[in-house]
Order: C-alpha cells, then structure tokens, then sequence
C-alpha cells in the first residue's frame, strides 16, 4: 500500500460501517467498497487510483464545498457518513498530512439545515427494555429537543409502537436484539422505515447511562424520574455526542411526560384520521395540519404539528390555549399586526444550535439578529392582551438587546459565505482590523507610486511593476533597455523580449502588502470566532425567546384558522358527553367550497346513548361524519377551535379508528387479517373514557361471520368492560336490531332520496335505520354498464324473495325457485373462477398470494 492509501485504511478500520469521505485537497474521495456503493446510489463516475497494489482501486469523488448535498442524498437512503478532514494545511505538513474524522452523520443526528424539512424536527429514538418496562428519549438534536417517557405497569409493544409512531423518528437504537420485541422490530422496519442498531449495550449500561443524564441535565430535571427512561436518555446522549464529536452542552432541557397527559392515539388513527398527511398520496395537502397550519415560522410549524400530534388531557391547559385563541381571533387588526412582524423571523432554534456547535457563519449570525430585532415590537403588541398564555410568551420573550447590538456593531449586512476569506467584519468594529485594510488598500497606489519612482530613476519608460504567485512582486523591462538596469535589480526571470528583476524595496513592500492580507484574515476569523462564542454564552435566553416565537405563531395560526372558518370555541370539561351541533369535517369543507357542505349534529354518552349505529348507502358520507366526530374532539383537546355552531366535548384518553384497510401480502396477512388486529387491539386498550370509530367490522369474511364478528364486536363495546362513546358503521341492517335489546346501542341513519333509478344523497345524519342500501344504484353512478345493474335487481329480487331480508323494504319482484336460483349463482360463480384460472400463471405465484387465491375463490362459491 501506498502511504496514503494505508493512512485511509488505519481511519477506515475504525469506522467499517460507515461510507469514509477522506479528504484530499479540494474533494472528498472515496475507495473500493465505498466507493462502488456512492457511485451507484449517486451516479456518479467511478474512476480508479494507484494504492501500491497491482489494480487500482476504485475511486469516487465529490468536490468539498458541495458535500452536503452528497452527504444529504446518503443519508435519505438510510448510509451513515463519517468525515475524515485534513487536520493540518498541506503546504506546511512535513510528510503526509494528518487525517482525522471529525464527524459522524447518521439519519438522526442530522443538523444542517439544508439536509432537514425545516416544517418538522427529526429525532433520534433510543430504546431500552430491561425484561418488564421500556424507556423511550426522542431527540432532534437540531432544535436541542429532547423528551422521555417510560412504559411501566401497562408496558405493551402496541403501547411502544404507538409511541414510536407519534414521534417518526429517523434513527433507532435498542438495547435487545429485535427478536426480543418482534413487533416493535417489525413496525419499525416496514412502517417507520428509519435506521435500527440493535443490542447497542455499549450505549446502555444502566449506571453509566443514568449518570450521564443526572450531569447533563441536574437532579433537578432527574430526579424521581423512571431508571428505564433515565437510561434511554443517557444512551441518547453518549450516542450524540459519539456522533457529533463536540460538546453537547447546549442539550439543558429535558422533557420528561407520561402518556396520560396525550390523547392517544395508535398508528392506524393516525393514518385513518390524514393529522398530518394523507393516506394514499403522503402529501400535507388534505390533511389536518394543512387545514391548521397559517404559520409565519419554521419554529411555530413544527411546533404546530407536535400539538396535533399530542392533544391535551388536561383541561386547564386546554382553556388556557382556548383563551389565547380567542383573544387572538377577536382582534383582528392586532392579529394582522403581530403576523405582519412574524414574517422576517428565522428558524432561531437551529441557528443558535449551528452556533453551539461552531459550525455558524456570518450570514447565520445576520439572520439571528434580523430576527431579534423584532422582539421589542411585538413585546410592546402584547402587553395589551390579557390571556394568560399570551401573558407567558410576553414574560419569555427577552429583548435580547445585548446580542443584537453586538452582532450588528461588528457584522455587515451581507457577509460572505466563507468566514476565513475576510470581509466579514463592519469598517470600525476594530482598530487593527481597519489598519489593516487601510494598508491593503493603499497597497496599489503604493505600487503605482514606486512604478513611477523606479521609470525616473532608471529612464526606462516602458518598466513595470507585476505580480505573480511563483516570485510575488517584480519588476519587469525590456531586453533592449538591459544596459540602463541599475546596481541593486537582481535578475529573477528572463522571458523573449523581457527581463524580471527583483530589489530589497520591493521584498519589503510585497512583505508589508502580503502579510496584511494574511493577517486581516487571521485576525478576522478570530474576532469573529470569539463574538460567536459570545453569542453561544447566551443561547438559554435566545432559546428560550425562540421557543415563545414558536408559541405566538401557532396562537396565531390557530386563532386565523378560527376566524377564517367560522369555528366555535368547545366547552372541553370532564364529563362524559359528546355533544356537537352542525359539526362540519373540517378538510372536506375545503374541497367542496363550491358547494354546501351539509353539517351534522353528534351526540352520545356514557349512558343510554354511547354506540350510535350507522345505517345508510355507500357514499352517502357515514365515514366522513365519523371521522369529523373524531376530528373535533381531537382538535378541541389541543386548543383549537372546532367546526361547529357550538360544542361540548368530554376529555378523552384514548382516540380509536377502524377504518378499510388493504392487503399487505408482503406480511402474509389478508385485509381480513388486518381488520381483526386492529379490532383486538381497540379492545385491549379502550376505557370507558375513549371513543372509537368502527367503518364496515367484518365485510372481509363471509356474510355470516361478518355479521356475526360485527354484533358481537358492538356489544362488547357497548358493555361493561368497555362502555365507551363509539360510532359503529355498517351494511348490516340485521344489527339494527340491536336498538332496544342491548343497553346503550341507538340507530341513526344517512338520508337518502331515490326517484326512480335515481339516488341522492342528503348527507344528513337522522335518527333510525336505513330502509335501503342503496347498493345497485351507486354502481350505476359509478359507471357499471346497465346491463351489470339489471342483472343485479333481478338477482337481489330473488333473494330477497327466498330469505327475506327485515333490513330492506319489501321488493315486488316474485320469487325465483331454489333451483333457479342457485343455478343462477353457481355458473356466475363457476364462470368467474374458470377465468381466474384461465389468467393464473402459476409459474410466477408466491405460497402466499396462492393462499389468497384459493380464499377469495372459496368466499366467491
């Protein structure tokens, strides 16, 4: 091996898991392994290098000042990156230049704010299981956010997942192998899809990680806090700072919480409900958030989101956002004002993270002193108001006057990009920084001056004084005046027609000039370093300024919100009562503005009326009015204003939805499969306190087992185990019959009208059983041929002129014989499944997607 390529293998060792960007010159380069990997997940060239062997190695590169974008694109695809930086300048190093790495970027440990959705943080999840209990830290070392919670007497993997899946983190380390939680494991690796290190012991020794949380964060931040938790955060931070290589000092806040003091919420909720992205496309638009989201802010962004993805149980901290809201949403020109100000501020919280981390630079210290200078005028707007949360921001927000003065008494309005190339600092902030320019900028006319000088001194009209990098400064004649050169020019160059010369004068002037260019540079870079340290002294305040940003911008975006569509301030109280008049969906409203959106009133209870059955066609808009429901609670209990003429919501713990689902025949597991799994899951976590959405239980089996799942699923529901506030959709209208028999189970039904072959729906919730599906006739809306539709009627006529059905009015088709009949049913069925077959190829067919052929023919016949 070459030298250097050994040098690369010494660093290389220590980190196999890693792609290495090794320094050389002007590009990060990377070898072999690494290197046919980069070239093929970045398309890039892969060239070859000399390393002392018979073949070259493969090679790769990526010039320096652009390896971010590189480096961010890795990421994304799940590598991890360490930075192996030239430790000294190559010019001065006596044998080969030392090499060491500086840094390690993995998904989770992210801080460059052009690698990061500044609307969303991005957190570093670690895990520890000690056999009974699990404590969680999340971590966005970007915003210096960090939380814990612990699972102790109800510790679940369903609790864990749940968790997991609020949070979304990027990275994850457990202390167990996988197999030890398998369906944390498995939810990690196929939903969340972040980065897993399992076993990791060596971050969680239970002492050792504690300690490290009790002297990060003090006793008392620490104390009484659950081990398992303290442990989880201890990992997070020696992970952290293993990573970063820095001092992570900056860390000082540690949010500890227990689930109780949340709405929870599991990840099918989350997905049914679209909080803060749609189900099919993954986009915001359509989603709640979306609906929310008036924010000026980076800061307040995601602040909003971690509301909407954490409501409240509390109902005094709810009535003291509510408050804010409204007090917001009733003054409209103060609200336009406070906006109008929010506009110019940047995202504080990971500027002063990029300043504790000296990774800053002028253009970072600018933007965090344009946004402290509109402090003093919005501190002045809100002393006029009288909430008490608003009167919390005022209290928070700190002038901050001392760092604004001193970043703009010394930076200039637009410094350059790179710190070490001067030109950073203001005319004034510095007597030896402004001698120092003086000296570069009279450097030229010094030059001009002796110029002239030396042509009357010599008598050569055509002499010249230049430069170049080989020699520095010269004096330049032509050939044909050689014998009028004095004593003292010493020949340096001799070109075609010319002749170089140097003199001690001009060394000493290029020294002067020269050395003041280095010099300003030094000493620039080094009074700036020292007003960031100065900046970074203060980053408590600065952060804590930030987070009460943060909190004005949602404030503000939810009172937009209220005023903007009409919302109603809820009455959330500790009773057991949902009660909603004219509730609208509030992201349907949205697409449909160029139309009515019809409203709905809800209302149930603990008592006589806590399952509401559900009746009514497809597409008349039962899951739409269910979701609605789910949606107003859940955006009265984090504070906001709710679509509604007036409403009246029971805290809720627990927030369940049971809504469609689809095959994941990657899993092995049916529509069916997935439908039970959330159902048993519902039923082992709902309270009495909960409330829960059930769309279409059992519609993936057989009529019979469907219904049957569906009546005994309601009725334990309805019972005493559970009695919680449920809304229970179906098809089956043989479960109407439920109303009168089992306690607390009531009958409402979507309207409908029908003229003829002509179906509408009212959207309108009423009380009662559907007297139709109205099943053939939204077919026909769909576009199914007539001649599908016809057939239908006449095969819907002869069963129901066979068996009857008391869910459906009375049809007058006569009744076909029990031989006509089924005759009728088994060729369909027989001609279906022959073409199936026809069509199968299988060749091609996986064990699995066999099984679900063979099911879905069976349930045919």
């Amino acid at each position: 091996m070459t030298p250097m390529m050994q040098q690369y293998f010494d660093v290389k060792n220590q980190y196999p898991d890693f792609i290495l960007f090794y320094r050389l010159g002007d590009f990060y380069e990377m070898f072999f392994e690494d290197a046919q990997i980069v070239s093929a997940e970045l398309d890039l060239t892969l060239t070859g290098r000399d390393c002392g062997e018979d073949q070259r190695a493969p090679m790769c590169g990526v010039p320096y000042h652009s390896a971010e974008t590189y480096i961010g694109r890795l990421i994304e695809k799940g590598y991890k990156v360490a930075i192996c930086e030239q430790m000294e300048d190559p010019k001065l190093a006596k044998d080969l230049v030392k090499r060491e790495v500086i840094r390690i970027i993995t998904p989770g440990t992210l801080i460059e704010t052009d690698l990061l959705n500044e609307k969303s943080n991005n957190y570093l999840a670690t895990l520890y299981y000690d056999g009974s209990s699990v404590g969680l830290c999340f971590a966005d070392i970007s915003t210096a956010y960090v939380s814990a919670t612990a699972f102790r007497d109800r510790m679940t993997e369903d609790a864990v997942i749940g968790e997991l899946s609020t949070y979304n983190p990027r990275e994850i380390l457990l202390n167990v192998p996988a197999k030890a939680l398998p369906k944390v494991a498995e939810h990690i690796r196929d939903r969340l899809g972040a980065s897993l290190t399992e076993a990791a012991s060596d971050f969680f020794d239970q002492d050792a990680a504690a300690g490290r949380t009790e002297e990060q964060f003090g006793p008392e931040q620490t104390a009484g806090r659950p081990r398992v938790a303290l442990v989880a955060v201890g990992a997070a931070l020696k992970y952290i700072r293993d990573t970063q290589m820095k001092d992570i000092a900056y860390l000082r806040e540690l949010h500890f919480y227990e689930t109780s003091q949340f709405l929870e919420m599991d990840l099918a909720t989350r997905r049914n409900l679209e909080l803060t992205e749609t189900m099919l496309a993954k986009e915001k638009r359509g989603s709640l958030l979306w609906v929310l989201d008036k924010t000026n802010t980076s800061m307040g962004a995601r602040l909003l989101r971690q509301w909407i993805e954490h409501p409240l149980t509390n109902v005094a901290q709810i009535f003291k956002r509510q408050q804010a809201v409204a007090e917001l949403a009733d003054n409209f020109m103060l609200r336009e004002e406070l906006r109008e100000k929010l506009a110019p501020v940047l995202d504080l919280e990971r500027l002063i993270t990029k300043v504790s981390y000296g990774t800053a630079g002028g253009r970072d210290l600018r933007a965090i002193a344009q946004t402290i200078a509109v402090i003093p005028d919005l501190k002045s707007m809100l002393s006029t108001l009288a909430a008490g949360a608003l009167s919390e921001i005022l209290t928070d927000l700190d002038d901050l006057a001392d760092v604004y003065d001193a970043i703009d008494r010394a930076i200039v309005e637009n410094p350059p990009f790179v710190i070490r190339d001067g030109g950073i600092l203001k005319d004034g902030y510095h007597a030896d920084v402004d001698e120092l320019r003086y000296i570069m900028a009279n450097g030229k006319e010094w030059i001009k001056t002796a110029e002239q000088r030396e042509r009357e001194k010599t008598g050569i009209s055509k002499l010249k004084i230049g430069y170049n990098r080989v020699f520095g400064y010269y004096i330049e004649t032509p050939r044909s005046a050689a014998d009028q050169v004095p004593e003292g020019y010493v020949r340096k160059q001799t070109l075609s027609d010319k002749e170089r010369y140097i003199t001690d004068e001009l060394k000493d002037m290029e020294a002067t000039i020269l050395g003041a260019d280095d010099k300003l540079k030094a000493l620039e870079y080094d009074l700036f370093v020292a007003l960031r340290s100065a900046v970074d002294a203060e980053s408590v305040r600065i952060r804590q300024s930030a987070q009460a940003l943060a909190r004005l911008d949602v404030f503000l975006s939810l009172a937009d919100c209220a005023a903007q569509n009409s919302y109603v301030c809820p009455t959330v109280d500790t009773s057991d009562v949902v009660d909603i008049k004219n509730g609208r969906h509030p992201v349907v409203e949205k697409f449909v503005e160029d139309s009515y959106f019809v409203p709905n009133d809800a209302y149930l209870d603990t008592g006589e009326r806590r399952l509401m059955l559900i009746t009514g066609p497809n597409m008349a808009g039962k899951s739409t009015y269910m979701r609605q429901t789910a949606l107003i609670i859940l955006m009265a209990q984090l504070g906001s204003f709710v679509p509604a003429t007036s409403a009246r919501i029971g805290v809720v713990d627990r927030l369940f939805t049971r809504v469609g689902a689809s095959d994941d025949l990657a899993s092995g597991q049916s529509t069916f499969m997935l439908e039970m799994k959330e159902v048993a899951s519902i039923l082992s976590n709902a309270t009495k306190n909960s409330f829960i959405v059930y769309d279409e239980i059992g519609r993936g089996t057989s009529t019979y087992d469907g219904m049957s799942i569906a009546r005994a699923v309601a009725e334990y529901t309805a019972g005493r185990k559970i009695g919680a506030k449920t809304m229970f959709a179906t098809h089956y209208h043989e479960l109407t019959g439920m109303e009168g028999t089992v306690p607390g189970v009531f009958n409402c039904n979507v309207a409908a009208k029908k003229r003829g072959e002509d179906v509408t729906f009212l959207r309108k919730i009423v009380p009662g059983p559907a007297d139709d599906s109205y099943g053939i006739e939204v077919a026909r809306l769909a576009g199914v041929p007539g001649e599908i539709t016809r057939r239908a009627k006449e095969v819907l006529a002869e069963l129901e002129g066979k068996e009857g059905n008391p869910g459906r009015r009375a049809k007058t088709a006569e009744p076909a014989d029990e031989g006509q009949m089924n005759l009728s049913f088994a060729d369909a069925a027989a001609d279906e499944i022959k073409e199936a077959l026809r069509k199968t190829d299988i060749n091609t067919l996986t064990p699995i997607e066999a099984l679900n052929l063979i099911y879905e023919w069976k349930r045919m016949l």
